[in-house]
């Protein structure tokens, strides 16, 4: 398969597109979500948005990240000799803290100024992961 994503004019390129539609499910349902924790949409119940956007979030991130292992693996030195990849890893690590987090602590029943503040981190780590992926590619 790997082999396959070298030599293939369009497997690697169709890899990136599925790739960028995990992170188009993930981010725009977690913006969606926040919309919904900072007031917008307020006739809709706040755990069936998140239940939803949720989701389909975590959908767009298991795609994202299987794509991204199979992009990994086809130049494995190269990525971990970039920068911007290890940031983005870093990123990637703090998103989950932050996600952990969130939930940990009840942020949905709460929706306090510390859930707005977990929300707006989300969505500003998530930004700083999709700018470094950009990065990577040149």
């Amino acid at each position: 398969m790997l082999d396959a994503l070298r030599t293939t004019t369009w497997a690697y390129p169709a890899l990136e597109a599925v790739h960028i539609v995990g992170i188009a499910l993930l981010l725009g349902n977690l913006v969606a979500l926040e919309m919904r924790v900072f007031g917008r949409a307020a006739a809709l119940p706040v755990h069936g948005v998140a239940r939803l956007s949720l989701t389909i979030a975590l959908s767009g991130f298991a795609l994202a990240a299987a794509s991204g292992a199979l992009m990994f693996a086809t130049q494995p030195s190269e990525l971990l000799a970039n920068r911007a990849f290890l940031v983005k890893m870093g990123l990637l690590v703090a998103a989950g803290c932050n996600a952990f987090w969130f939930h940990a602590r009840g942020s949905l029943g709460k929706l306090d100024s510390m859930a707005r503040i977990q929300m707006l981190s989300s969505t500003a780590i998530w930004l700083a992961v999709v700018f470094c992926g950009r990065w990577i590619a040149y």
